[in-house]
């Protein structure tokens, strides 16, 4: 699995934007030498989706339920939800019930994650009470584990609801209120990402044609929405 930034590049010569990882030594639309040509929008890299949930203590991070985001996540799988420490171990509830352990190497299953939100450090040494707290009950059990009602989507709402942190909290008194506010705009943005770095890694880069109509203006540089990650229901299917 490769959780570090792939670098995809963003730039505009002399019409459609294109995005690669490498730079290529001459446009690909006009075959001009980019070394001496003007450019209608500079080079910058793309701000990358995905982050080492270790590093972000006091956080709700989200990841796919079996392999990574990059090259293996489609919206047919499910999701996998925890939560991080103050010192960012990771804690999660799955058919194995409760587990609070630390990140050890690149191979990590949470070194691509999406962060979902993150406390003020302010609020962290409640976040560890009330954390431990929640952990504290027998409803989190290997035995009492349920694949559709009691599962890492359910631990993760009952201490957020606990935790009593405003809006947070609020939302997740509805599963599916906090899917739609918190879970699906996460997941929508990293793939148009997903989507985007996969045209560049099985054509070397891709270039952006003209908009079509119909083709939503918000979506950031020119991208049009991927197919691969509609605002469907299994954006909310947290199960493992």
């Amino acid at each position: 699995m490769t959780s570090s930034d792939p670098g995809i590049v963003c730039f505009q010569h002399c019409g459609p934007k294109v995005f690669c990882i490498r730079l290529p030594e001459r446009c690909p639309s006009c075959r001009r030498d980019l070394l001496e040509a003007s450019f209608k929008l500079m080079p910058f890299r793309l701000p990358f989706p995905f982050i080492r949930a270790s590093q972000y203590p006091g956080a709700v991070v989200l990841r796919p339920t079996t392999g990574d985001f990059l090259n293996e996540y489609y919206n047919s799988k499910d999701l996998h939800i925890g939560v991080t420490t103050s010192t960012g171990a990771i804690v999660e509830f799955d058919r194995g019930g409760l587990r609070r352990h630390t990140e050890k190497g690149s191979k990590s299953s949470w070194a691509q994650s999406l962060l979902v939100e993150q406390i003020p450090e302010a609020w962290i040494d409640h976040w560890d009470t009330v954390l431990l707290q929640t952990c504290k009950k027998p409803m989190w059990s290997s035995e009492e584990y349920k694949e559709d009602s009691n599962n890492c989507y359910t631990f993760v709402l009952t201490f957020l609801e606990a935790l009593g942190y405003g809006e947070l909290s609020k939302a997740a008194q509805n599963r599916t209120l906090f899917c739609e506010k918190y879970i699906v705009p996460r997941t929508t943005a990293a793939g148009k990402y997903i989507s985007l770095y996969r045209k560049i890694r099985d054509h070397g880069l891709y270039i952006h044609a003209a908009q079509p109509s119909g083709i939503s203006p918000n979506a950031p540089h020119g991208m049009e929405k991927p197919n691969t990650f509609g605002i469907g229901g299994k954006l909310c299917s947290i199960r493992e």
